[in-house]
């Protein structure tokens, strides 16, 4: 069982991004909600994190809330990679307006997991 989350597993193709706010499906729990289709050619599992910078104007605080994400997704990513071989293009948006802890993110990543894993099962 690793905990590592290796620059492959992250998404950074512009073309998958689209996908995943035009046609991709999504959970909600506050503070966050996860975007997800699954592509038809993916090898592996990729996640993408997002803050808007509308509600939060500086870097380095969007940053922080984006690493917190990035640390619950890492800790808890094996529910979703046991998924009877199934893989998926994923995006954490960040809709609160303050900044959360790290134990209310934890718990919103863990439910919006365990969503996916019983949708797609």
């Amino acid at each position: 069982m690793s905990f590592k989350f290796p620059k492959s597993e992250r998404l950074k193709s512009r073309k998958t991004i689209e996908t995943l706010f035009s046609e991709g499906k999504s959970f909600k729990k506050y503070p966050l909600r996860m975007l997800y289709v699954v592509p038809e050619n993916a090898d592996i599992t990729q996640v993408a994190f997002a803050v808007p910078k509308r509600k939060f104007k500086l870097a380095v605080t969007r940053n922080r809330i984006k690493r917190q994400i990035r640390e619950a997704y890492r800790i808890q990513k094996q529910e979703v990679l046991t998924n009877n071989g199934k893989k998926f293009a994923l995006l954490f948006l960040y809709i609160g307006s303050d900044m959360p802890n790290y134990n209310t993110l934890e718990k919103s990543v863990k439910t919006l997991l365990k969503n996916l894993q019983d949708e797609n099962n």
